[in-house]
């Protein structure tokens, strides 16, 4: 595939045109991500038999093809010309350009960050794995072929990389561990018997290369350390093309530790009378460190065990659809193809408690699954102790919420829907995180709002601990990443002023070194959506609708919340 052009010779083409060619060749450039997406051949390839190219010549036709494609787009289209629609996605394609070339040129991953090829391999073989997208035969041969290309894969990246952060090659391994459990175990007991011969072949090659990785990693790249952190000229340019908010980070910052008090407040007040019947006949008024420690251990009391999560979370799901329903708070999607399962084990660095996996946007039939992290079965008691009260009876449910109903899942099976299906793979694939995960936060709130769980205090106090972690989520990513905050300050922050457990504060300073600016996603967006929803009440006025407004918002797809408000209302932010 040849990706690089000579722009200045090709003459002016329809937006239409060109935004067609820049989603399709990006697909096909990462055959991984064009089987997640539904997208199956390309020009007559079939990409869900290949892996993503690393080779030093691919990157660089990669980068000169993004180089020229931004040119051409330039001179071909004037976004001011565009109608509302076009010019959102013009905006986003324009952002995902931007992002790949500060991606190529400044950031570099792919020679500093392992974890990118141990979880592009896993997703290469689980997507076919469980996609049902064609019958198995034929997903295990493609499988097959991908486990073949793996050794080449694993020679690339160990020429690509150059160095890492210590924490980086640690959860590497850790994962890669779960890439080789996935091939020796969970597929190889799934594959059909005319592929068995095949597949074991394949098998031994790619787990030698595999194991062979680990051991590059942990004696080689060991050796050669990077920082992590982006620092602020470089987390400013991504925070910008990342969030595509109205407000720069440190603004975002200053939001953040105000509101982030003030929830304080609001929690204090909220708790008193629960501590004072735990308490009762005090004759001075205990201050907030005092009783927010107090009260929100006594509600972590009440959990699961490692036994009862999954059903548990299942049971939520079932109760959380129940009242979306009776609520009417927007028409629940026709489809029923959401599963509740395991997170894989070769994304459980970022996803150390759940997650939401989407189902693909050309195929969106084939089903969504809402992820679980399992508790591991040689964690001591107390660890385990630790995340079952973080995540206990009232967290779990707004896990579920959050995830699933009305959150993640309800959100993405609208966006599967939109169309014209080129315009649905825009918003899908380079969908603007702020809205999708303010969205998740925004519907969690609304569901208290409504009522969910007969107004109880104890489970509006545990969102209201969640909203101090979202919070903190955006402190510890600014500030971890361009002003030098310690692990300790971090630490702090997490356990004394956001009542965080020890085991959830832990994963999250690891979340924290292993992504950049997607923390942040999670209270801009939910800041965003409530400025999106009063600007509808002030233009609409008596006639404003909360179920309409929820449908209408998300029949857009994700795109960046000032332009959603562009086109609900003919005006921004």
């Amino acid at each position: 595939m040849v990706f690089s052009g000579c722009a200045n010779k090709q003459p002016p083409q329809s937006f239409t045109k060109l935004a067609e060619e820049f989603v399709y060749t990006s697909l096909a450039n990462s055959p991984v991500a064009a089987t997640q997406v539904g997208y199956h051949k390309h020009r007559g390839v079939e990409l869900d038999s290949m892996l993503d190219d690393y080779s030093p010549q691919a990157v660089q036709r990669q980068r000169q093809w993004y180089q020229d494609f931004r040119l051409r787009l330039q001179r071909s289209v004037n976004p001011a010309q565009l109608n509302a629609e076009d010019r959102a996605d013009y905006d986003i394609l324009n952002d995902q350009i931007s992002l790949a070339l500060l991606e190529f040129d400044t950031i570099q991953s792919y020679k500093h960050n392992p974890t990118s090829y141990v979880e592009l391999i896993g997703n290469a073989l689980y997507s076919p794995f469980v996609l049902q997208y064609t019958d198995k035969a034929a997903r295990f041969r493609q499988i097959v072929s991908r486990m073949e290309k793996i050794p080449e894969l694993i020679k690339q990246a160990e020429r690509q990389l150059t160095s890492a952060p210590e924490i980086w090659t640690t959860v590497a391994v850790s994962e890669n561990d779960g890439n080789i459990a996935l091939i020796d175990q969970e597929m190889r007991a799934a594959v059909p018997g005319d592929r068995r011969e095949s597949y074991d072949r394949a098998a031994k090659t790619a787990i030698a290369a595999l194991r062979g990785f680990n051991e590059y990693l942990k004696r080689d790249l060991s050796q050669h350390t990077y920082q992590w952190q982006l620092g602020p000229e470089k987390y400013a340019q991504k925070f910008r093309y990342v969030l595509a908010t109205d407000q720069t980070a440190g603004e975002v910052l200053a939001g953040a530790e105000a509101e982030l008090k003030r929830v304080r407040e609001d929690m204090y007040q909220r708790a008193l009378p629960m501590y004072e019947k735990l308490h009762p006949g005090t004759q001075e008024k205990p201050g907030l460190n005092q009783v927010l420690p107090q009260v929100l251990a006594k509600i972590a009391e009440k959990h699961a065990t490692p036994e009862t999560y999954f059903a548990d979370a299942r049971r939520d799901l079932e109760e959380a659809r129940r009242f979306v329903r009776e609520k009417n708070l927007l028409t629940l999607p026709a489809r029923d193809n959401l599963q509740v399962i395991e997170t894989p084990e070769f994304m459980r660095g970022i996803y150390s408690v759940g997650g939401f996996n989407a189902a693909p946007a050309l195929e969106p039939q084939l089903g969504a699954f809402y992820w679980i992290t399992p508790i591991p079965k040689d964690w001591p008691a107390a660890r385990v102790e630790s995340k079952l009260r973080e995540y206990n009876f009232y967290g779990l449910k707004l896990l579920t919420i959050h995830e699933a109903m009305p959150g993640h899942y309800v959100q993405l099976e609208y966006a599967n829907d939109i169309q014209p299906p080129l315009r649905r793979i825009i918003r899908s694939v380079f969908g603007n995180g702020a809205y999708i995960e303010g969205w998740a936060v925004y519907a969690t709130e609304m569901m208290l709002d409504q009522g969910y769980l007969d107004n109880s205090p104890e489970l509006r106090l545990t969102f209201q601990k969640q909203q101090l972690r979202m919070l903190a989520n955006t402190i510890l990513d600014i500030r971890l990443q361009t002003m030098g905050m310690t692990d300790q300050q971090a630490m702090d922050l997490m356990i004394n002023d956001t009542f965080q457990e020890n085991e959830e504060a832990t994963g999250k300073l690891r979340r924290a070194k292993l992504s950049s600016t997607q923390l942040p996603t999670y209270y801009v967006g939910w800041r965003d959506w409530l400025r999106v929803r009063e600007r509808c009440k002030e233009t609409q006025g008596p006639a404003f609708s909360l179920k309409e407004f929820h449908e209408r918002a998300l029949k857009a797809g994700a795109v960046p919340l000032p332009v959603l408000s562009r086109l609900l209302n003919g005006k921004g932010l």
